[in-house]
């Protein structure tokens, strides 16, 4: 079985292609949370798009596009983004979050946060902490890149579009990880639709996503190596018609 550190990430901008069968990224991938200062060039991002856009989509409609930040843009969305969060304006993601998570999705939940914060030693009490490591996730974890995916309003009201982003997401992440880049999905980059809308230049036929924080893992960096655990086959997939 192939483990976490079995596929090391490059860790220096200036790493060649990646060379890493499909099941090595997948196994070896993991969630980053912290990135080293390192900038990304922007061809190595092109070719993780262009490997993303092989992505199935629903009748082939494609609804996904990528805006691809960095420097001072994302920096003033992360300022944006925090200070709206902390002077108490109303969160204003476009996608629908549904209610909080109960039983075993909770559980779930709740188990990684816990690995987390023992990894990084941020006791229960500490309420300094915890609101620190919240605010991380405001401010994109630090990342020197994020990609605001969004799909085509036209086709807002339906599942499939949203279906559709949480594929070429994944394909995105993986992409990534077999060129030595890691990444974290979070909602909480783009919890200020306006903030990231002005500062992106997200056109306006355009619904946001989800955001993707992408860079170059600081192996330093406790958090980075906390593996979540997966349910087993044999609970969640179903066999019909099988001898």
């Amino acid at each position: 079985m192939t483990t976490d550190t079995d596929v090391a990430p490059h860790s220096a901008p200036e790493a060649t292609r990646y060379d890493a069968n499909y099941d090595q990224v997948v196994l070896g991938r993991r969630t980053i949370r912290g990135y080293t200062p390192d900038p990304v060039p922007r061809e190595t991002i092109t070719e993780i798009i262009e490997l993303a856009l092989q992505s199935p989509s629903s009748l082939n409609s494609q609804p996904w596009n990528f805006y691809v930040v960095t420097g001072d843009a994302l920096e003033r969305i992360r300022h944006g983004n925090v200070e709206r969060n902390l002077s108490g304006v109303p969160e204003s993601r476009e996608f629908r979050a549904g209610h909080k998570y109960e039983g075993v999705h909770r559980d779930r939940q709740v188990a990684v946060a816990k690995q987390l914060f023992a990894a990084m030693g941020i006791a229960r009490e500490d309420k300094a902490a915890r609101q620190d490591w919240v605010l991380r996730g405001f401010r994109q974890f630090d990342a020197p890149v994020a990609v605001v995916v969004t799909y085509d309003k036209e086709l807002h009201g339906g599942d499939i579009p949203v279906f559709d982003c949480g594929a070429v997401t994944t394909a995105l992440v993986n992409a990534a990880w077999s060129r030595g880049l890691g990444c974290c999905i979070n909602s909480q980059g783009i919890m200020q639709s306006p903030v990231v809308r002005e500062h992106a230049g997200i056109a306006d036929e355009h619904v946001i996503m989800i955001c993707v924080a992408m860079g170059y893992p600081d192996e330093s960096f406790p958090a980075n190596h906390v593996v979540s655990a997966r349910k087993p086959v044999d609970e969640a997939a179903r066999f019909v018609g099988f001898d």
